[in-house]
C-alpha cells in the first residue's frame, strides 16, 4: 500500500470523493483526495473496477459520493478544454500506481496538445526502448483520462488503438485538439 502522503508531504484523508460528470463524448467519474484528482475515468470503462481497486488498495481509502472544490475545478477545466479554451490542465493530480506506471503517465503529460506519440516513443522517453507493447498496458491502466492525455498515444502505423472511453471518444478528443490547435 502507498502511504496516504501527498506529493508535498501532507497527510491525505481516508476517503476519495467521487462524482459523475457527462462529457461531450461520454460519462466520466471524477475522484479527489484532498486537493488532488486521482481519478477521471470513463464510467463504462472495462478497467474501472481494476482502477478503483488499485486506488483504494494502494491508498487504503474508501469512495464516497459528493462534490469537492477540486472536482469542481477539474470539471471547469474539462469544460474549458471541450470548448477549445484550454490546452493544458492546472488541477493537481495524484497518480496512484507503480513507479513505472507513474513514469509513463508523466511522459503522457509531456505530449503537446494536438500532437500524438506512439507507444514506442513513450517507451523510449522513459528509458524502456523496444518495449512498446509493455508500455501499451501501462498507458491503458491510466486512471486519469484526458487530464493525463493517453488519448494522444497511437499505434506505430498511425492507427487508433484501444482507449478506455472507446475509439469514438479517442477520435473525438484528437479531432477536438486538431480543430483548436
Amino acid at each position: 500500500m502507498d502511504n496516504r502522503i501527498g506529493p508535498d508531504g501532507e497527510a491525505l484523508p481516508d476517503t476519495v470523493v467521487i462524482s459523475e460528470w457527462e462529457s461531450p463524448c461520454g460519462k466520466m467519474i471524477i475522484g479527489s483526495i484532498g486537493e488532488y484528482i486521482c481519478l477521471c475515468d470513463w464510467v463504462e470503462s472495462k478497467r474501472r473496477d481494476f482502477n478503483d481497486r488499485r486506488i483504494m488498495g494502494r491508498l487504503g481509502v474508501r469512495y464516497s459520493g459528493g462534490m469537492t472544490r477540486t472536482i469542481r475545478r477539474a470539471i471547469d477545466e474539462l469544460e474549458e478544454y471541450f470548448a477549445g479554451e484550454r490546452k493544458s490542465f492546472d488541477v493537481p493530480l495524484l497518480m496512484v500506481g507503480t513507479d513505472l506506471q507513474k513514469q509513463i503517465w508523466s511522459a503522457l503529460c509531456e505530449i503537446p496538445y494536438g500532437e500524438t506519440r506512439t507507444y514506442k516513443e513513450i517507451s523510449e522517453a522513459v528509458g524502456h526502448s523496444g518495449r512498446g507493447r509493455g508500455c501499451a498496458g501501462q498507458v491503458a491502466s491510466n486512471p486519469i483520462s484526458i487530464l493525463v492525455p493517453c488519448h494522444r498515444v497511437i499505434g506505430s502505423n498511425g492507427s487508433l488503438t484501444g482507449y478506455a472511453g472507446g475509439l469514438d471518444a479517442k477520435q473525438y478528443l484528437l479531432d477536438l485538439e486538431a480543430r483548436y490547435r
